[in-house]
């Protein structure tokens, strides 16, 4: 009965996970919302006032202005007062006070919090925010509009503080609890670029849905030269965007969610590329000193930027040229540098210019004079400009005198005008170099991207509406997996959940428990809420590892080994409230786990990791910040083996029931006291020197440093000198790090061969490589030190296969489960090649007497 309790609890605990509408708000009907609002617009109302705290991704022109005032007039009503606020970029406040006094919602303009002094709803610029004359915490309610602009206030890093100011000091990030800071949060834009991933976990963290280092474990591919650069798991795909649904809407049409499209068509945009011929008088040669004839197509941003200096004359002449098709017509001219605007000034004397060094008030009356279609053309910035504002009214043509890199600026500048109720058709004119061609296909691939996520965000749409429990009736399909075994002579795979599994499995059973534990939250390998790795916070994880252990402890055999893989994490700065990042000591709570439900720890074997490489992944052991603060590094984290023991069922001399036994012939004296001292003497041989290793490739001086390394007493001066001496030749690399410290002791492996995984096999016949591989040197030595030939060695998450793999080729038999059914298909070839390779006779196999009589 017992067993059947704990079975129903563990399928509870996995059908919570399943929640993809947490509301944070407050109910509210169609009937409560303003009659003024068009049908899309209340449904919205309706979903946003009742999650508390949503994002609103609706297509120009849709009336993302009035949703937002109807959003925030509801939340102070039902939540009995308080204030309000929206932050917009410049010259948009005039949009929110037409429609406020539309709507007869009363509106004020604040720049200080001194200035909000009773209840009511407020509006300020994001510059008020920044520059810190307004605290938004003291609000009830916030809605960011077009938050995207927050891209051009420096990056991703500025972005997420500045929305950090809103949420408080939420140290623990949780979807199911409401958080600290502003209780009631919305995003409001029409262009979060789905494609910039990054700028969505933003949003989420913004939101309090889920933290942003959080939201890269669960979807994303780890890039380890570039924390930010993240690419979605192919697997993932349509979990991320079903996520991303729950918290937000993209609208492109008011028939997406089952409403007329009745005056919100559009004519299709009128977009031409004018090539500008390039200047190749003057091309610098490649790095090696070869001359070339033609400015490289694949220009990076400082070569951008002289091409841009270069080419500017003949970009003006363009300009000018299409201006002459109609004079009379009111523009807006987009540029990015300084230069180019005091060029267009020079070239169009009735252009008005908008810049940053310019008053704020002033810059303010000509966005609205040009809005109300009082000045005929206007030059401005895509990243000072092209958020918010909406100029179609009197304005259908944009040129571009220039391209760049950034498509999220490119799109919104084009949508002041590309929008609904827009009554002509936009003509957009992008004038670009010949240099810039890449550039050009770049844009066109992300434009191309866009459009293709926006339709598969308003598919889910299409499909689900806004009900977030629609969506997890869908996704509790994906909860648990159809078991399917296949066994051979030497091993036996399962592809199903590990509780379930386990909890099938005999008592006593296991010889020894040889796993990687998933790592918290770090990854996740599966889009299946059974998966470990898809839980909310750490606490969450060992709840569920809290199914997982005890059965573990029950089947491994009486005095056995369980040895546990297992890495420290870096918990980022934001998240600490500290303004730095920490170490959160993983290894210590598993350690906690197991011995909280019946294990005893008797050991911590460290293997070292590559200081570089965790650098590029985590930026925080860069050599430019130590110089800078030499108080703010740590130090790179090893990964751990941990040995926990199942007690014996006598106790009087700790032997295990079966023990682990090892032939004197085999395992001598000598290695027995080498193993038990843990050190080597050193061979006595000279230093190192750096021209020892002149002429040798990467991998020859990085066999050869280890092998010194371990052969002599260690000098740390040496050490650096040697590397220096490499950095002075240009031969020390910046992805990895070549000359790696060795140790001499048993219990810190620095010698293990990190490409040494099936991945290698996996990346050779292109198939999807594993998020976290288990390295063969590991495996192998503790199948050797803690099990007998021919005993059961059980990994619950084996992943690719390779603790039963490196098994069968040990000699022992190898059990091992997995959730995600390619892992598993795959695990299941590797094994059975091992198993093959057994089962192949060598020539010496074939000159031992079998029992064959020869033929005569």
């Amino acid at each position: 009965m017992k067993v059947v309790d704990r079975a129903v609890e563990y399928r509870e605990f996995l059908e919570a996970k399943v929640c993809l509408e947490c509301n944070h708000g407050f109910e509210c009907s169609p009937g409560e919302v303003n009659s003024l609002l068009k049908p899309h617009q209340r449904d919205i109302v309706c979903w946003a006032v009742r999650g508390g705290r949503r994002a609103v991704f609706t297509a120009f022109g849709l009336g993302k202005t009035v949703i937002q005032l109807e959003i925030v007039r509801l939340i102070l009503l039902k939540a009995g007062g308080g204030r309000g606020l929206i932050v917009l970029p410049l010259g948009v406040r005039q949009e929110f006070r037409r429609d406020a006094r539309m709507l007869g919602t009363p509106l004020t303009f604040i720049r200080t919090t001194a200035e909000a002094s009773a209840d009511g709803l407020y509006m300020t610029n994001y510059e008020s925010v920044r520059e810190g004359k307004l605290d938004p915490t003291g609000f009830t309610v916030v809605s960011l509009d077009e938050a995207a602009v927050l891209r051009g206030f420096g990056g991703t890093k500025t972005f997420r503080e500045f929305m950090g100011l809103f949420a408080g000091d939420e140290k623990k990030m949780d979807s199911r609890t409401r958080s600290a800071g502003v209780p009631y949060r919305f995003v409001a834009t029409a262009t979060p670029s789905p494609n910039e991933f990054i700028e969505l976990l933003a949003y989420s963290a913004f939101l309090g849905i889920l933290e942003v280092g959080q939201g890269k474990t669960r979807f994303f591919k780890r890039n380890s030269e570039k924390a930010d650069a993240l690419t979605l798991h192919k697997h993932k795909e349509a979990e991320f965007w079903m996520w991303v649904s729950s918290w937000a809407i993209f609208l492109q049409k008011p028939s997406d969610l089952g409403h007329p499209d009745d005056g919100y068509e559009m004519p299709v945009m009128d977009v031409r590329w004018h090539e500008v011929a390039s200047d190749f008088t003057d091309v610098a040669p490649e790095k090696g000193g070869q001359g070339r004839m033609f400015r490289s197509v694949a220009i990076g941003v400082q070569d951008s930027a002289r091409e841009k200096r270069e080419s500017l004359p003949g970009r003006i002449t363009k300009l000018l040229e299409l201006r002459a098709e109609d004079p009379g017509a009111h523009r807006i001219l987009w540029h990015d540098l300084e230069a180019e605007r005091e060029a267009i000034e020079w070239a169009v004397p009735g252009a008005v210019s908008v810049y940053g060094s310019q008053d704020l008030d002033e810059r303010e009356a000509a966005i609205v004079e040009f809005s109300e279609g009082r000045l005929q053309e206007l030059a401005a910035k895509p990243v000072m400009l092209g958020s918010g504002c909406n100029l179609q009214r009197h304005c259908h043509w944009a040129i571009f005198l220039g391209i760049g890199f950034k498509f999220s600026e490119l799109i919104q500048a084009i949508h002041r005008i590309q929008r609904f109720l827009q009554t002509h058709q936009v003509r957009i004119d992008l004038i670009y170099t010949e240099a810039e061609r890449e550039i050009r296909k770049t844009l066109e691939r992300k434009w191309a991207q866009h459009i293709e996520l926006v339709a598969q965000m308003t598919a889910i749409i299409r499909e689900y509406g806004l009900s977030g429990a629609a969506m997890a009736v869908a996704a509790k399909q994906g909860l648990g997996v159809e078991r399917s075994e296949v066994s051979g002579r030497h091993f036996t795979l399962v592809n199903n959940d590990c509780v379930e599994e386990t909890r099938a499995m005999k008592a006593n059973s296991v010889g020894l428990v040889l796993t990687s534990v998933p790592f918290g939250t770090q990854y996740q390998y599966s889009m299946n809420y059974a998966d470990f790795g898809h839980t909310d916070n750490n606490d969450h994880f060992w709840r569920q590892m809290d199914f997982l252990t005890p059965e573990l402890f029950r089947v491994l055999q009486p005095g056995r080994i369980a040895a546990v893989h297992v890495k420290d994490r870096i918990v980022p700065g934001g998240l600490t409230g500290l303004g730095f990042q920490t170490v959160y000591p993983f290894s210590d709570e598993t350690r906690a786990q197991f011995c909280r439900h019946g294990f005893a720890f008797i050991g911590r074997i460290s293997i070292i990791t590559d200081v570089v490489r965790e650098n590029n992944q985590t930026y925080r052991l860069g050599w430019s910040e130590q110089c800078k603060d030499g108080s703010k590094m740590g130090n790179g984290l090893p990964e751990y083996l941990l040995l926990f023991r199942k007690p014996p069922t006598d106790t009087t001399n700790s032997y295990a029931d079966l023990p682990v036994v090892k032939g004197k012939a085999k395992y001598s004296r000598s290695r027995w006291q080498i193993d038990a001292h843990g050190f080597h003497r050193s061979s006595g041989n000279r230093l190192i020197h750096p021209d020892d290793l002149r002429g040798l490739r990467h991998e020859q001086i990085f066999k050869l440093f280890r092998k010194y390394s371990l052969e002599n007493v260690y000098d740390f001066e040496n050490h650096v000198a040697l590397g220096e001496a490499l950095e002075e030749r240009r031969m020390l690399p910046v992805t990895f790090m070549l000359l790696q410290p060795q140790s001499w002791h048993e219990d810190v492996w620095s010698d293990i061969t990190r490409m040494r995984t099936l991945n290698g096999a996996q990346s050779a016949k292109g198939k999807e490589m594993h998020l976290a591989p288990l390295q063969f040197d590991i495996v192998d030595r503790a199948i050797t030190r803690f099990s007998n030939p021919g005993e059961t060695v059980y990994d619950p998450f084996c992943g690719l296969g390779t603790t039963p793999y490196r098994a069968v080729k040990l000699g022992r038999r190898g059990l091992g489960v997995e959730l995600s059914p390619t892992y598993f298909y795959d695990s299941v070839f590797y094994c059975q090649a091992a198993e093959r390779e057994l089962a192949t006779p060598s020539l010496f196999d074939l000159d031992e007497d079998d029992g064959v009589e020869e033929s005569t």
